[in-house]
């Protein structure tokens, strides 16, 4: 079986554009894989162009290993976000033909399953006006759907620091929440890099009442020393990652013992496989795993499929009963969360077990997408101008 060429699809939201692309084979069957870019989806667009007249036409789809490494170092230059980004896609798209091709599904061909199920949690439910009585009521609406953990950034465009009134006004939607979703569920504390360190520490110890399930991105992703300083002064666990792209990139991270908990990004870090080597180095350093998944229902279900097979997969993000639902439609087989016990149950279905419908994904063409968490009212996910 050889690769005969890609095409790319970029289903848009004023916030966000998802790239899916579908591989083709001589055979016919076809595999599909999904990234989200922040701002660069068409660079994304032109490496792949590029990379396939270079590395994938005629490529061996089984031959996952290798057409990575030939994408990853075949250019000789550093590969970042871009080229990582379209490493993955591709990759995910191999995944899924070879468990089209064998009949069974991705998680099969990684080991098999070691759970029939994985926890996801809510992002995204919080695009309401930013006040505890709007916060109260969107997060009991979380948790009527039958998730069992959410997560959410109270601070607004904190930068920084973030001043006494800021806090308290922070510390109000903490509490509103916490007491929607009662005692027992899970509560994820989401900082996006914006503080430093004594900022982040001092959030915490004023936060730590409403046990936060973890804190995450306390400081900016590219100074290990400052979130160092914030491990030694923060009784709870630490999480990050999902701005590395690349595994070996995460080596300082496990030396330092410094988090609890990686995120890396799927469709960021080169794909499944390279996310389940990941996994398992975590597990030599008694980390958890909980990948960043802003993407739609292709990227979740490469998600799930190294969740599905790893001992220390904790939990999926999942925005996509929230922010812009509607774009589940343009894949057939999107995976859900079961509401009896807010989890994504096993699939058997071949491959990733979800088909592109590329004419539903026509309906949502690409957009100017913008987010910018620095923004005023970004928690609402509609950009100025957009009309969103």
């Amino acid at each position: 079986m050889r690769i005969t060429g890609i095409s790319t699809h970029v289903v848009g939201t004023p916030w966000r554009n998802l790239t899916y692309v579908q591989v083709h084979t001589d055979e016919g069957i076809t595999g599909v894989g999904e990234a989200r870019m922040l701002g660069h989806t068409d660079a994304l667009l032109g490496y792949l162009k590029e990379a396939e007249a270079n590395h994938i036409l005629g490529s061996d789809p089984f031959a996952v290993e290798d057409l990575v490494r030939r994408m990853k170092y075949g250019d000789y230059g550093r590969a970042g976000e871009i080229v990582m980004s379209g490493i993955a896609v591709v990759e995910m798209a191999c995944w899924d033909i070879k468990g089209k091709a064998l009949g069974v599904p991705v998680w099969q061909l990684l080991g098999g399953k070691v759970t029939d199920k994985v926890k996801a949690y809510a992002n995204g439910w919080y695009t309401t006006e930013r006040t505890p009585e709007a916060y109260h009521k969107a997060a009991q609406g979380v948790m009527e759907r039958g998730y069992r953990a959410l997560k959410i950034d109270p601070f607004g465009t904190g930068h920084f620091e973030l001043d006494h009134e800021q806090t308290l006004y922070a510390v109000s939607l903490i509490e509103a929440v916490r007491d929607a979703i009662g005692p027992e569920a899970e509560l994820m504390l989401e900082m996006h890099g914006r503080f430093s360190p004594a900022t982040a520490v001092r959030l915490a110890h004023e936060l730590a009442p409403f046990k936060p399930a973890w804190l995450e991105e306390p400081v900016p992703p590219e100074n290990l020393k400052a979130l160092e300083k914030v491990a030694a002064k923060v009784d709870m666990p630490l999480a990050t990652g999902e701005r590395i792209h690349d595994r070996i990139e995460f080596r300082e991270l496990f030396e330092s013992q410094t988090v609890d908990i990686i995120q890396p990004d799927v469709g960021h870090i080169g794909g499944i496989w390279e996310t389940r080597k990941l996994a398992a180095t975590a597990e030599t350093h008694y980390m958890l795993v909980a990948p960043h998944n802003v993407g739609g229902p292709v990227l979740t279900a490469a998600s799930l499929q190294v969740g599905f097979t790893s001992p220390n997969f904790k939990i999926l993000e999942h925005f996509n009963d929230f922010a812009d639902a509607e774009i589940k439609k343009v894949v057939k087989g999107a995976p859900q969360v079961n509401p009896e016990d807010g989890c994504f149950h096993l699939s058997d279905a071949p491959g990733l077990g979800v088909e592109l419908d590329t004419d539903a994904a026509a309906e949502f063409p690409q957009q100017q997408a913008r987010f910018d968490l620095w923004a005023e009212g970004w928690e609402q996910r509609k950009p100025k101008g957009t009309g969103a």
